[in-house]
């Protein structure tokens, strides 16, 4: 069976849509990640995990969105960027057009965190229109279910983790003889419970946060395992969910 929607032609999407009502959607961006990852780590990730649930699971899954909110990363060469407005506008107008045939149920595979505001705000907005979209980030799902595989300072941005992972998916386009461990320095004014507009190159001149030399295929794999697995079990979760349960309920009575 397909579930590439750009892999189909139009009978077999009109097949797809008129017996199912979910879709997957994979955004990310195309940024910085240290002198030894590529610069579409983000949206790679997004799609490699996006694209197996949707075997797992078949139920139809979009190209990805590979530009995001990334102007923090903008000094780095090759960063592209899009606002957050820009880029909630877009990933919206995408979810309506699968709307328009009957898809209520959008399952975002986001692959990068500076996303997940706008793409939140997309969700209560769309959620008031009988769309129920849900948002899953691998690294929290990661950090929760295989809290002892790496360190604090490897889980940062370009880290080990990250890294890790790109090892077990695209080992060909990383170049672990550039990795660089690099401890993020503080600004000078930086104080509890204040939050600064900093960008990337205020704390890090390689682009890594943290330790990236310690990066495993292995660990990649397994990460790469659990994390579409949890996805996976709540995809089907939203698959045979009812919709007046997942969306935005009356004025109490």
């Amino acid at each position: 069976m397909k579930v590439m929607l750009h892999e189909m032609n139009w009978t077999e999407a009109r097949e797809y849509f008129k017996n199912n009502d979910i879709s997957i959607l994979p955004v990310g961006s195309n940024e910085q990640h240290g002198p030894q990852n590529p610069l579409g780590t983000d949206h790679l990730i997004a799609r490699a995990i996006a694209e197996e649930t949707a075997k797992r699971t078949e139920v139809l899954c979009l190209q990805v969105i590979p530009f995001g909110v990334s102007s923090h990363h903008k000094q780095f060469w090759g960063t592209i960027f899009v606002s957050p407005r820009t880029f909630k506008n877009y990933v919206k107008d995408v979810c309506l057009a699968l709307n328009y045939y009957g898809v209520q149920k959008i399952v975002i595979v986001n692959g990068h965190g500076s996303n997940r505001c706008a793409l939140l705000e997309m969700a209560r907005e769309l959620r008031e229109k009988g769309i129920f979209v849900s948002v899953f980030q691998w690294w929290e799902a990661a950090n929760e279910l295989l809290p002892e595989l790496f360190k604090l300072e490897e889980k940062g941005h370009a880290a080990a983790e990250e890294t890790s992972v790109n090892l077990a998916l695209y080992p060909h386009i990383v170049n672990m003889n550039q990795a660089v461990d690099e401890e993020p320095h503080k600004h000078g004014v930086e104080a509890e419970g204040v939050s600064l507009p900093l960008d990337t190159l205020d704390e890090t001149g390689s682009g890594v946060f943290g330790k990236s030399t310690t990066a495993s295929t292995k660990k990649g794999q397994r990460i790469f395992e659990v994390v579409v697995n949890e996805l996976v079990n709540h995809v089907k979760l939203i698959k045979e969910a009812k919709v007046g349960d997942l969306v935005q309920k009356p004025k109490v009575q």
